[in-house]
Parts: structure tokens; sequence; C-alpha cells
């Protein structure tokens, strides 16, 4: 005779199969809002719309009840959208009322992938709501970057293309390479909780951060770390440049009314307020200085070139605001010097000429100079002549012999 030991629990399992459907179909999945701030200051900035299931009793379902079964059953792509158009809801009242409004970010199932026009579906339930899409952020997890490359390359393509803003979830915690992180055109890399161990104690842990946000910041990708829960924590990812913070330690998922309260007063928490009120060059990181003295050099100096007089080559740092546009954006010395030299008015081209080629650079270097320096007439786009400053300033990197040269023009 066979068993019936497994037959309760088969039953179980199917009435909460059938109770999850159910709940999708009477709408019962409400949307909580975990807040997002500033490392620094401690503002709200944005925030994560995520999904509770609000029980006929009254009782509040966490996503692990349900996630499971819907992905498996490939029905969560109609709770993204539930969640969606709900917080779209929300947004729109915000509007209505003329209140404080912050961008949300909604998760989004890999098997969208699979949806036929997801951006188009996306702009329709937006706009349906009247909802700028800029205040949408779109999210993806990293296990999804390495599901089908070429087709989450265009996918993230064509969201991005309508305006939206995209997020990849849970970096840290799959197998994606920094290589598919380079490729897919994302605006925001959130760091998976799994890579805050306690206070960040062990010496390979913070190597382990510092590296992921240097290179998201070098990739001018915004930073979110999730599951932040210790001020130790929060001080350590302060002086890596992380952007966001997500966590308990300034607050938890809320449900809609109690995140309105806090929009509508731009409510900075207890603990945000203490790290606020910190000096900032105590814990300003090394690469957001280093940003800040680029930025203020770019506005004195809108041309800035970085030249190799050894390899003859270079590449423009900037070129914003300058008085001509068209030369290259890299290639060979020498040719730039032509190339520069030809922009000049008559009577400066020679001096130009003279001043700045490889073998004249080479011999002040040999001299000991630590720059040249002169002001030429330069035939602008506008068809004008205008006087500009040309300075040549001699570098030396301590991993090549090369002869290196930082050239900085502005207009005088």
């Amino acid at each position: 005779m066979p068993s019936r030991e497994n037959e309760p629990l088969k039953n179980e399992k199917n009435d909460s199969e059938l109770l999850i459907q159910q709940a999708l179909k009477n709408n019962e999945f409400i949307v909580y809002y975990q807040p997002q701030y500033k490392a620094l200051r401690g503002q709200l900035a944005s925030a994560e719309a995520l999904a509770r299931w609000k029980k006929p009793d009254g009782s509040i379902g966490m996503p692990g009840e349900f996630i499971p079964y819907l992905e498996q059953s490939r029905q969560i792509c109609e709770l993204d959208w539930q969640i969606l158009r709900a917080v779209c809801r929300f947004l729109k009242n915000r509007f209505q009322a003329k209140a404080e409004v912050v961008p949300i970010a909604v998760n989004f199932s890999r098997n969208h992938l699979d949806e036929e026009d997801f951006a188009g579906k996306l702009c329709r339930e937006t706009d349906r709501a009247q909802i700028p899409h800029e205040l949408i952020l779109v999210e993806i997890t990293e296990s999804s970057l390495a599901s089908d490359s070429e087709r989450i390359i265009g996918f993230v393509a064509s969201v991005r293309a309508q305006g939206f803003h995209v997020a990849i979830d849970d970096f840290g915690s799959g197998l994606s390479s920094l290589s598919m992180v380079k490729d897919v055109d994302a605006d925001i890399l959130k760091i998976d909780r799994s890579l805050l161990s306690g206070d960040l104690g062990n010496d390979k842990d913070r190597i382990v951060l510092e590296s992921i946000y240097e290179f998201a910041n070098r990739l001018r990708l915004t930073t979110v770390a999730e599951g932040v829960e210790t001020r130790e924590q929060l001080g350590f990812l302060r002086t890596c440049g992380c952007d966001l913070i997500q966590g308990f330690l300034f607050a938890k998922p809320m449900p809609e009314e109690a995140f309105a309260r806090i929009l509508s007063r731009q409510a900075t928490p207890l603990e945000a307020q203490k790290s606020a009120s910190e000096d900032i060059l105590k814990i300003q990181p090394r690469s957001s200085t280093m940003q800040l003295l680029t930025e203020v050099i770019f506005k004195k100096y809108p041309l800035v070139i970085f030249s190799n007089l050894t390899r003859n080559s270079y590449y423009m740092m900037t070129y914003d605001n300058f008085t001509t546009t068209s030369c290259p954006p890299a290639g060979v010395f020498d040719e730039l010097i032509a190339h520069g030299a030809s922009s000049m008015h008559p009577e400066d081209r020679q001096l130009f000429a003279d001043t700045f080629n490889s073998d004249a650079l080479l011999a002040a270097y040999e001299d000991g100079k630590e720059c040249v320096r002169i002001v030429t007439r330069q035939l602008g786009d506008d068809g004008i002549y205008r006087a500009v400053e040309t300075s040549d300033y001699f570098v030396k990197s301590p991993d090549s012999d090369d002869i290196l040269v930082i050239t900085l023009c502005q207009n005088v």
C-alpha cells in the first residue's frame, strides 16, 4: 500500500500557492519603501520599493513567502508591474499635492528579458500617471547580467533611451564579471549586503570594498551600499566614496504613509545627523578629493592635454569652452603641434612651432626646466583671434622612464 505521509505537506504547499495566486489577482501586494540617504550629509535622496503581502487577516507577508513561487511560475512579472503602478500612483498623488518627491527604484525580474517591448510598456505605465521618467529607477539583479549578456545590454540600452535610470542590484553576490558591469550602460551600482561583514575589521573585506568603490567611481556609477547596520560600517563606506546608504542604521522598510511623512519633512535620521556633523576633511576619500581638484583645474584650463614625448603621443583630458574645438582628441604629438601652429596668428605660428615641437621640449627638459610657457593668438571657431596662454609642465611617472608633459591652455 503506497505511503500517504507526504500528502499533508503537499496539500499545504498547494494551498499556499493558491493563496499567492489569489493575492496577485486581488492586488493584495503592497509597497514598502526603504529610504536611501546621502552617505556624507545624511540627506534623503531616493528610495527602493519593496513588495509586501498584506494578507486578509491584516498580517504582512515577507518576500520569502511569495517571491520563490512567483519566480518559478513566471508570474513575477505581473507582481513587478503591480508594484510599478503602485509607485506611480504614490508619485502622482505627491505631484498633485505639490509635495516633495524623490526617485524610486523598482525591482524587475530577469524574466522581463522575454517580455516584448518592455521599455514601451514602462513608458506607457509611467506616462499614464504623468510621472517623469527620471523618477523611476529600474533595478535588475547582478545575476541577470550573466543570464544573457547580449540581450541584457540591449535591454538596458532600450530602457535608458527612454530616460529611465538603471541600477545593478546585489552586486558582489553572484558570479558576473567586471567586464559585464563595464559593458552594461547602467547608472547605479548597488553593493550587496553580503560584502559588509560585521564592522569590517578584516583587511581583506575592506580591500575588496575599496576596490569596488574605486572602479565604480572611475566608471562614474552612483554607488549604493545595502544592509548598513552599524556606524562603523557607515564610517568606512564614507571613506570609500560611497554615494548612498540603505539599511537599518538609517531606516527600515516602511509603509507608504510612514514614508510620505518622512518625505514631506525631508527627515534626516539621528544617526545620519551625527555623521553629517563630522568634518568632511577627515573623511573625504582620496578619489573624491582628486575629482574635486580636477574640476577646479578644468574650470581654469578648459583645454588639458596629456602627452608622452618619448612615444610621440597625446590625448585630450578635457576640451570644454575653449577658443577652438577642431583638434583631434588623441593622436601623434608632432601632428598636434603642427595643427596648433596652423590655427595661430601668422605672426605667432613660428614661435608656437619652435617652442612646442618635441625636440625643443626634450631639450628644455634636459636643461632642467619644469615648465615652458608662451602666449600666442589663436583663431577661434567663430573666426576671431584671441590670446591664449599655453603652459607645458614636465612630469615624471614612477612606472616609466618616458618623458611626460601636461599641457594647460586658457584664454587670456
